[in-house]
């Protein structure tokens, strides 16, 4: 199975090199590795450049943002499977698409998901918070719950079928689109019970009380855009979910 692995990138000068390391020590041989990069001018791309013989197909042109570019990544892969791998993120070990494609193959599921390590920024060592799915129950949408998307790894066929990332959404694109694909459209899924990536605080959808709001109402977006029902409460039962993870 040929897996896709896609990084967007935009002035990462300070992760990148990590990240791309955890791409290409992966022990799975049929890797094909595409980053995206948005014009970065922090010396981001000479990071990338620096490691082109081990890169599958570098696109470094002006986006509309990160889901634009994760689309643009989806339209360029030529994979079975597809994940992505953010910019200063890391997978847990060398064995990760290996874990991966295995739990695939053997359970024959669309897709597959697992945990995910919130680590401080300047030293991952330090575990800030730990996010736990856990099993998958479609009704545990409504109660907050949703994938650590950074490990969700779909079949490029899904996409086909299903389509790609809501540009419309600008914070909470991977929730919609999640949540399209396994409680609307119910592809199947099978949950990876251990962490596999390392994220650094400080991301998109987490870096302010403002993107935590729009991220918010983002979600009841796509409940709607969906056409699936949820309580009014769903906010607050969103943030309780996320509290409990610092508490693990």
């Amino acid at each position: 199975m040929k897996v896709t692995i896609i990084t967007v990138s935009y002035n990462s000068r300070e992760t990148i090199k990590s990240t791309i390391q955890s791409v290409i020590n992966q022990k799975y041989n049929n890797i094909e590795y595409i980053i995206i990069d948005n014009n970065s001018n922090d010396g981001t791309v000479n990071i990338i450049n620096n490691y082109r013989d081990k890169i599958s197909k570098i696109i470094i042109e002006k986006d509309n943002g990160i889901y634009d570019a994760m689309n643009k990544g989806i339209k360029n892969a030529t994979g079975d499977l597809i994940g992505f791998l953010n910019a200063d993120d890391i997978y847990i070990n060398d064995n990760v698409i290996k874990t991966i494609v295995e739990a695939v193959t053997i359970y024959n599921k669309d897709s597959v998901y697992a945990d995910l390590i919130y680590v401080d920024k300047y030293n991952i060592d330090i575990i800030i918070r730990y996010w736990k799915s856990g099993s998958y129950n479609k009704d545990n949408f409504k109660l907050g719950w949703q994938p650590a998307h950074p490990t969700f790894f779909v079949k490029k066929a899904v996409y086909d079928k299903y389509g790609l990332y809501d540009v419309n959404f600008k914070v909470s694109a991977d929730f919609e689109l999640m949540l399209r694909f396994l409680y609307k459209h119910k592809i199947t899924t099978h949950y990876i019970d251990k962490p596999l990536i390392k994220m650094r605080c400080g991301g998109t959808s987490n870096n302010s009380f403002k993107n935590i709001i729009k991220g918010n109402i983002d979600c009841l977006k796509a409940f709607k855009k969906n056409n699936i029902k949820v309580s009014i409460f769903y906010p607050l039962l969103r943030i309780i979910g996320k509290l409990k993870q610092f508490i693990h």
